[in-house]
């Protein structure tokens, strides 16, 4: 049986104080002529002391006690701590290379190449973002120079861009093993120097090329097919997120989806699609 349905109303108070000596609170209900207020912990233990000894008599209503002053902080005039978290001041796509140095803060770096930092118009007003580099990215340290580096180059240029007209880079920074999605910590350590690059840059559209790019820079789980070809609002410019260049390697009938995207992208720009040639 348990002992406190035997224990009397005092040794019930007895086992209350025992637990409050316990926590160093002894002051809060010892003799308290000298404290020169009443505290919030001794009006605890008379409530305790009450319940114990007349458990069939309702407490009295307490009288309603004024409200304690508040001191206010000042206002401060100034960018939200929240935007301004992750920028650095006077910062620069050389800066931000520097401060990544020859990375080893993630498992990604032991079986890489070449750091693949991102390529491109330092000014640019458009920027595609991929998931990571690949085969052909790890051995020359530059993005998108495979076969879907080059689906990204006729894509640009069907906007009636170069590829030295737009910056292009990627989520992660190292080629992940056999190509394999990154890894949700991977991602972490790598995503602060993109979003320095996207900072810098500033540009006037980001375009994510896949769920991976997507879902890294809006912090979501959710899925392409919800993401896709409408624009979103992104850390003070328009993100537009469409299929990668490697599925449309495996699913050419998507590329015309992929187009109106594009589309989209370019009105956003002012940039005049070309009529095709009869």
């Amino acid at each position: 049986m348990d002992s406190s349905l035997t224990q009397t109303p005092r040794e019930k108070l007895e086992a209350w104080l025992r637990y409050y000596d316990d926590l160093n609170l002894d002051e809060f209900y010892k003799d308290r002529r000298n404290m020169g207020k009443r505290t919030v912990m001794s009006r605890a233990v008379e409530i305790v002391a009450a319940s114990v000894f007349m458990p069939q008599e309702p407490a009295p209503a307490a009288a309603p006690s004024p409200a304690p002053s508040v001191s206010m902080l000042p206002i401060v005039n100034g960018p939200s701590m929240f935007d301004a978290l992750d920028r650095v001041e006077g910062d620069t796509l050389e800066l931000i290379r520097e401060n990544l140095g020859e990375c080893t803060r993630c498992r990604l770096h032991k079986q890489r190449n070449k750091i693949v930092f991102g390529a491109g118009n330092s000014r640019a007003e458009l920027v595609f973002v991929g998931e990571g580099p690949g085969h052909d990215e790890d051995l020359q340290g530059l993005p998108f120079v495979g076969r879907a580096g080059k689906l990204l180059t006729q894509m640009i240029e069907a906007m009636g861009l170069a590829r030295e007209d737009v910056y292009i880079c990627n989520v992660v920074k190292c080629r992940p093993p056999e190509n394999r999605k990154p890894e949700n910590d991977e991602v972490a350590t790598c995503s602060p120097y993109l979003f320095r690059q996207l900072d810098v840059i500033a540009p006037k559209a980001i375009v994510c090329l896949g769920a991976t790019a997507a879902q890294a820079l809006l912090q979501t789980q959710d899925p392409i097919s919800r993401l896709r070809g409408n624009w979103i609002e992104y850390r003070n410019t328009k993100l537009m997120v469409t299929y990668h260049p490697a599925y449309l390697l495996r699913n050419p009938a998507a590329k015309s989806e992929v187009w109106k995207d594009l589309q989209k992208v370019m009105a956003h720009l002012g940039l005049k699609v070309k009529k095709a040639s009869r």
